[in-house]
């Protein structure tokens, strides 16, 4: 079985065509033009604003003319991650799918479906003509996963529908009526070089075989960080023994979970034995923390060369103490929504900077804008502490939750009317462009939902395949009932 065999045959139909489309967070060129393409063949008014952002007006269907219009948002882009040692280009090769006991997948790769399932359901609506519905209007977001640059830059003048459904949520069956607010926080080390030490071991260190995951939905769920969990490795071998560090990496994307990280380290000649012995101590305590939540973490040593130079003493000990004492993980817990994680901070990347820098990247979430802000002063506190410059980016705003919402009521109606079960009603940790749209139109009426995806933001990521087929059923009955007019 291929994708192609699929049901709803028009919503698969459209991602794969989607999926044959290079759409990297800011490099959304083509999937713009297929979706100016897309708009022509079908004879729909398009537009494009200066941010690349496309929407694509559709007409009400026949005696749903006096309804209120609606939004299906969605945005272009995806993450790409790939396995070590796999070999793609994101911004040439088209993702390769693969159907396995009821998910569909990528070979290697994040699968896009983080959000292609969302366009390609709008794109499977402006496409049809045997929906009910009425006016349309789809918008199309572009950089989404990289601080949600489109949604930002849409103007207020842009979009004129008054209802909006958020088609980028992850579990079928919920209906999601908020979201947090994010921020990222930069934080730079400057260090000189420092000639490479006689007498030393050298090693590569790596830490991989991690789930990764998304930082604000997968927060919660205990998963190791690779930085993490490298630093703790090389702060403990420089507090016993002394440590030159001449590489540290880890971690990619802002809103990932770093999976795989690496150091290229050494010690003085005779510690060489005792590295060894501290290695073989500090796996099985790893593997014995995260048994439950990543057991397939790896973790190895082997020896290298000596490097040309490496990174000054002083600023070894103060990286290392500053990743060491970063918070990461859940911060607080809702009080309002039961089993809402109010406020986290991911640390999210590590990387040889230019001009002899190593440059961290962390992203902070709170449904609580003044938690948001905290977290964010804490990690300034510490690397601050430890010499560091920071810096704080613009951030984005929550969406707060509105039980009393008419198009929660609507959804939740047509949920139970079609599957004979209440959807659950969920604020979620991650976050949406909802946000920004009801900053900019305040009197949007929003809600969002989507299928079952799992491993989002990793090459693990999956879509649930009879939860499509469940989800397009509900969208086209939502729209079906969309109330006229007032």
């Amino acid at each position: 079985m291929t994708i192609k065999d699929l049901n709803p045959k028009i919503v698969w139909k459209y991602f794969d065509e989607i999926t044959q489309v290079p759409r990297p967070s800011k490099k959304e060129e083509k999937i713009i033009a297929f979706l100016l393409d897309f708009a022509q063949k079908h004879q729909l008014e398009a537009q494009k604003d200066d941010a690349g952002n496309i929407l694509i007006q559709k007409a009400a269907s026949k005696g749903y003319e006096n309804r209120d219009k609606v939004i299906l948002q969605s945005h272009v882009d995806m993450v790409c991650e790939k396995n070590r040692g796999k070999v793609h280009n994101f911004e040439t090769d088209p993702i390769e799918t693969i159907v396995e006991g009821g998910w569909l997948k990528a070979n290697g790769t994040t699968l896009g479906a983080d959000d292609g399932i969302g366009v390609a359901a709008s794109l499977a609506i402006l496409a049809s003509d045997d929906i009910e519905h009425g006016p349309i209007e789809a918008l199309f977001t572009v950089d989404e996963e990289t601080g949600l640059t489109g949604a930002k830059a849409v103007q207020k003048n842009f979009l004129s529908g008054t209802i909006l459904l958020n088609l980028d949520s992850e579990e079928e069956g919920e209906l999601y009526i908020g979201c947090a607010g994010g921020k990222g926080t930069k934080i730079t080390f400057h260090y000189k070089q420092e000639p490479t030490p006689q007498h030393y071991y050298w090693f590569d260190v790596e830490v991989n075989g991690l789930n990764g995951g998304h930082s604000g939905g997968d927060i919660d769920k205990g998963l190791g960080n690779a930085n993490k969990i490298l630093n703790r490795f090389l702060w403990s071998l420089d507090r016993k023994y002394g440590l030159a560090l001449a590489e540290i990496s880890g971690g990619n994307l802002h809103n990932a979970i770093a999976r795989e990280a690496h150091a290229k380290a050494g010690v003085p000649f005779d510690k060489k034995e005792s590295v060894i012995v501290e290695l073989n101590h500090f796996i099985p305590v790893i593997e014995d923390e995260l048994r439950h939540a990543d057991p397939k973490v790896k973790i190895s040593l082997q020896s290298a060369e000596a490097p040309s130079h490496v990174i000054d003493s002083i600023t070894t000990k103060n990286l290392l103490n500053g990743i060491y004492a970063c918070p990461h993980g859940v911060i607080g817990m809702s009080f309002d929504v039961p089993g809402l994680v109010e406020t986290s901070t991911n640390l999210a990347a590590v990387k040889m900077g230019e001009n002899n820098t190593v440059v961290i990247n962390t992203s902070q979430r709170s449904s609580t804008e003044s938690l948001k802000v905290d977290v964010a002063n804490k990690i300034n506190a510490v690397f601050t502490l430890a010499g560091a410059e920071v810096e704080h980016g613009d951030g984005y705003p929550g969406w707060k939750p509105n039980p009393n919402s008419p198009i929660l009521q609507v959804s939740a109606k047509s949920y139970k009317r079609l599957f004979d079960v209440e959807p659950q009603i969920k604020a979620i940790h991650a976050g949406l462009e909802c946000g920004l749209f009801l900053d900019k139109y305040p009197h949007l009426d929003m809600v969002s939902c989507g299928p079952t995806i799992t491993g989002a933001h990793s090459p693990d990521e999956k879509i649930e395949i009879a939860t499509v087929d469940k989800w397009w059923k509900f969208l086209l009955d939502i729209l079906k009932n969309i109330p006229e007019k007032k």
